[in-house]
């Protein structure tokens, strides 16, 4: 196995595991103060699909480059329990429902969103 970490830059070091502020996006009345307090502070929606293979590589590449000294609310959606708060989501924000899917909520309206690998490609800086 050494040759292989060898070959393949492994290393022996333990990966620190990244811990973003999530939180999470729970209740259909969330929606409303996320949407109020998209007037002062941008906030982010990542919807997950915990038994997609796609969704969690996506999730893992979005934490691995977020810059966790970006001044926004980040909330986790998991749709699969909260399929009605994701439901909502798309109906409030009007936002076609995908997944994975990122929405940029700023003045109360989505001004930005990205689904699947499109995701890591959204610069989040012009919204902050």
């Amino acid at each position: 196995m050494s040759f292989i970490n060898k070959l393949f830059g492994g290393s022996k070091e333990p990966k620190e595991d990244k811990v973003l502020p999530w939180k999470a996006l729970t209740s259909m009345s969330q929606l409303d103060n996320i949407a109020t307090k998209s007037n002062t502070k941008t906030q982010v929606i990542f919807k997950h699909s915990t038994r997609c293979g796609i969704s969690k590589m996506v999730m893992n590449q979005f934490v691995d480059a977020f810059d966790v000294d970006l001044n926004v609310d980040l909330y986790y959606l998991d749709l699969l329990n909260y399929r009605d708060v994701s439901q909502e989501t798309g109906y409030k924000f009007q936002v076609l429902h995908e997944s994975p899917q990122l929405l940029i909520i700023k003045n109360g309206v989505a001004v930005a969103h990205a689904s699947h690998g499109a995701i890591n490609s959204l610069d989040l800086n012009p919204y902050v």
